[in-house]
C-alpha cells in the first residue's frame, strides 16, 4: 500500500512538472510586473506613482490591482487580434496553415494554436512596453516635479490636498509615449 501511495505521488510530480514549465512562459504575473517597475523606478518613485494612504505603503498592492486589470485588457485585444491574424493566414494557405500549427492527426486544432501563440506573444509584448512606459514616465515626472513642486501639484493634482499629482503625471505621460 505504501509503495501505491509513493508510486501515485510521483506520478503527480511527473504529470504537473509540465504544466508548471508551461506557465512560467507565460505573460509575466501582475506581482512581477510591479517588482520590475518598482526596481526601474526605484521604492520612493514607485510609492509615489501608487501610494494612495498616508504612508504610501499600499504602492505594491495598488500597482498589483492596475497590472492585473491592464493585464486581462491586453489578452482580452490580443485574442480578438489574434484570431482575425489566424482566419487571414489559414485563408491563404490552408494546408501549410494545418502543417504549421496543427498538433492533431488531420491539423483540426490548427486555428486554436494559432490564436493561443499569437495571442500570448502580443500579450506578453504589451504588458512589456506598459511596465517600460511607466518606469520612463515615473522618470520624467520626478525630473518635472524636481523643477518647480507648486507648479507640478497645481498642473496634475485632482483631489484636494494634490497629493495624488505624481501618479497622475505618471499615467498621463505613460498614456502619450504609448499613443505615440
Amino acid at each position: 500500500m505504501r509503495n501505491l501511495t509513493i508510486l501515485t505521488l510521483l506520478g503527480v510530480l511527473a504529470l504537473s512538472a509540465p504544466a508548471l514549465a508551461a506557465h512560467s512562459s507565460s505573460t509575466p504575473s501582475p506581482e512581477s510586473q510591479c517588482r520590475t517597475e518598482r526596481s526601474g523606478m526605484g521604492v520612493d518613485t514607485f510609492r509615489q506613482t501608487y501610494g494612495t494612504n498616508q504612508n504610501r505603503h499600499n504602492a505594491f498592492g495598488k500597482c498589483v490591482s492596475k497590472r492585473a486589470s491592464a493585464t486581462g485588457d491586453a489578452k482580452t485585444e490580443a485574442k480578438q487580434n489574434a484570431s482575425q491574424e489566424c482566419k487571414a493566414e489559414q485563408l491563404a494557405d490552408p494546408a501549410a496553415f494545418a502543417q504549421k500549427y496543427g498538433t492533431g492527426k488531420h491539423g483540426a486544432n490548427a486555428h486554436g494554436k494559432c490564436v493561443s501563440q499569437k495571442a500570448q506573444a502580443k500579450t506578453k509584448s504589451t504588458v512589456r512596453a506598459e511596465v517600460k512606459a511607466d518606469v520612463k514616465a515615473a522618470k520624467t515626472c520626478k525630473q518635472e516635479r524636481k523643477a518647480d513642486p507648486k507648479a507640478f501639484a497645481d498642473k496634475y493634482g485632482t483631489n484636494a490636498n494634490k497629493r495624488n499629482a505624481f501618479g497622475k503625471c505618471v499615467s498621463k505621460t505613460a498614456r502619450a509615449q504609448q499613443t505615440s
